[in-house]
């Protein structure tokens, strides 16, 4: 791979370090390809270099995850580790053919430093204790839902270097992929070539006797249905699950063939996260979480179809919060929270609706 190909790649990589970006993209172009970094939840362009020069760094980073160079008419993913001022970071690298025989990228960039503590995580601090409080449980499944890129996985992290160091429990991972190595955990690397599914995954892990269990995406019927088990049988078991919030993460699980009743008797939490930008003085500084967060009695009283007895904040009332005190600006608010979410004035004032 020619020098000049290998610098640019290590240039792009430290200023996307840098500038704290958790992706970068590569778009080709009819004569150019565009490079643009994701930092902050906001895309902006880093640089244009030639579409020669980007089939050549396309191919290097394809080089360095040990994907097929030549294969460009199928996605492909992959991971390598790499050292930049001093820090390792994991990046993950996913392309996708595009039209005229040309090759996007994407590739994220995963610090493997320790875990944020949650308590840092959060804009407010009762939804840490909250969170550190579900995990403090022996057994039960807790349940962590958003849209892509609101925080789930960092989330996950935090609470699994929390409950490691703190609480020493024994703690295996199903990840896909491993996106941070974490000491004192076993952490299994999904391999669906090799046989390795969520599901197959699950119930190997069951024979090694954790105490806690994590799951990195729950995705179909026999991975929700092992999850649930593991729970009863006196596992904690934490996972994410593709939905909008906690009520979307109750319904999801229904869908996927869970029964009303053995929800009830495993599910002790549910959040519904959002990664929102904080600002000081209109000025933006970082990002935290905000996290609807239910626990089981209100589970209960959703799968009963009653009115909910015990009152929780709703992601809507959150970000009005954060309005309020000055954290989210009104952009941030809109951007998040859509008119559907915001609920009538005429229900009760703390919780949406039962489920139907």
């Amino acid at each position: 791979m020619p020098y000049g190909t290998e610098l640019l790649a290590q240039n792009i990589l430290v200023e996307a370090f840098r500038k704290k970006g958790s992706d970068i993209h590569f778009y080709p172009e009819a004569q150019q390809m565009t490079v643009q970094l994701r930092a902050l939840g906001d895309l902006t362009m880093l640089k244009r270099i030639s579409a020669n020069q980007g089939e050549r760094l396309i191919s290097h980073f394809k080089f360095k995850a040990s994907l097929d160079i030549g294969e460009k008419r199928k996605p492909q993913s992959g991971a390598t580790l790499i050292l930049i001022e001093e820090e390792k970071i994991s990046l993950r690298i996913s392309t996708l053919p595009a039209a005229e025989g040309k090759e996007s990228m994407v590739i994220r960039l995963l610090p493997q430093s320790f875990a944020v503590p949650i308590e840092k995580l959060s804009l407010f601090s009762n939804s840490a204790r909250m969170l550190t409080s579900l995990v403090r449980q022996p057994q039960g499944l807790i349940l962590f839902s958003g849209p892509t890129g609101s925080g789930k996985s960092t989330t996950l992290y935090s609470l699994i270097h929390y409950c490691s160091t703190e609480l020493n429990r024994s703690i295996i991972t199903l990840e896909d992929p491993v996106e941070r190595n974490e000491d004192h955990v076993l952490q299994v690397q999904i391999n669906e070539r090799a046989g390795i599914t969520y599901a197959s995954g699950l119930k190997a892990v069951l024979r090694h006797d954790p105490d806690m269990i994590i799951i990195g995406e729950i995705r179909d019927e026999e991975t929700a249905d092992i999850a649930v088990k593991a729970a009863l049988s006196g596992h904690l078991v934490l996972s994410t699950i593709h939905a909008r919030d906690t009520k979307g993460a109750i319904r999801r699980m229904i869908d996927l063939g869970v029964r009303k009743e053995d929800l009830k008797q495993s599910l002790i939490g549910a959040t519904g996260q959002r990664l929102v930008k904080i600002e000081v003085n209109r000025t933006v500084q970082s990002r935290s979480s905000i996290y609807e967060i239910i626990t089981h009695a209100t589970v209960c009283d959703y799968l009963d179809e009653l009115p909910v007895q015990y009152p929780y904040a709703t992601l809507e009332q959150l970000f009005r919060k954060g309005a309020a005190l000055g954290y989210v600006s009104p952009q941030e608010f809109h951007r998040w929270i859509t008119p559907a979410e915001v609920y009538p004035q005429k229900r009760s004032a703390n919780f949406p609706s039962p489920i139907k």
